[in-house]
């Protein structure tokens, strides 16, 4: 197991974790349409966004304790499935942090402000953000 290799791979996922949570929003903003049916749900589209938040909670502090082990775990046998448990809890950590981006994307489609959906995605983008890696693990 390369260390080097394992922190390469997990920096390259994280940015297309980035494009993945971002991308559908920033389409859907540019060439997104309404429905003036659907202008009932921007509200309620917010809210579930903004609540989505919360439920990165646990997905961090699990990705927390992973890194810890991680680090404790160096130059020693237990490092492969160190970095193994760290790779999947990452994995859904950042797959929780694009919630609200998803959710603001779903929302473009009521007259959900311009402003709402920036803040959703600044919100995606700053929790998974928490989410690199730090250096002092290669």
């Amino acid at each position: 197991m390369n260390r080097a290799a394992e922190f390469g791979r997990l920096g390259r996922l994280w940015w297309l974790h980035l494009a993945l949570a971002l991308g559908p929003l920033l389409a859907l903003l540019l060439w997104g349409f309404e429905v003036d049916a659907l202008a009932v749900l921007a509200t309620p589209l917010y809210i579930a966004a903004l609540v989505s938040m919360y439920f990165t909670l646990p997905l961090f502090r699990r990705y927390k304790f992973a890194l810890i082990d991680a680090g404790k775990a160096r130059d020693t046998a237990e490092e492969p499935a160190a970095w193994a448990k760290l790779a999947r809890t990452w994995r859904n950590g950042a797959l929780g942090a694009g919630l609200p981006a998803w959710i603001g994307a779903l929302a473009c489609f009521t007259d959900l402000s311009g402003v709402a959906l920036i803040l959703l995605g600044l919100t995606s983008l700053l929790i998974l953000w928490l989410y690199r890696l730090p250096r002092q693990l290669l």
